[in-house]
């Protein structure tokens, strides 16, 4: 997985596969969701970012503990 922060544009993208991208669809306003060819999702984008995000340069990564 890999999340960019573009400041130019102010667009958060995170990418989970590097398969290539078949359709992308506006989720709601501002919000790009991208499919793989068999409607698997691909990656995100969070246009307007730093209005939608409190810190979209920061980012905190957490792994949930595995229960027994």
């Amino acid at each position: 997985m890999k999340i960019i922060y573009d400041r130019e544009t102010d667009t958060l993208t995170i990418i989970f596969t590097d398969m290539p991208v078949a359709e992308s669809d506006e989720d709601k306003p501002g919000v790009i969701l991208d499919y793989d060819a068999t409607g698997n999702l691909v990656s995100m984008e969070i246009l307007d970012a730093s209005r939608r995000v409190r810190a979209p340069s920061q980012i905190e990564y957490q792994v949930a503990p595995v229960s027994a």
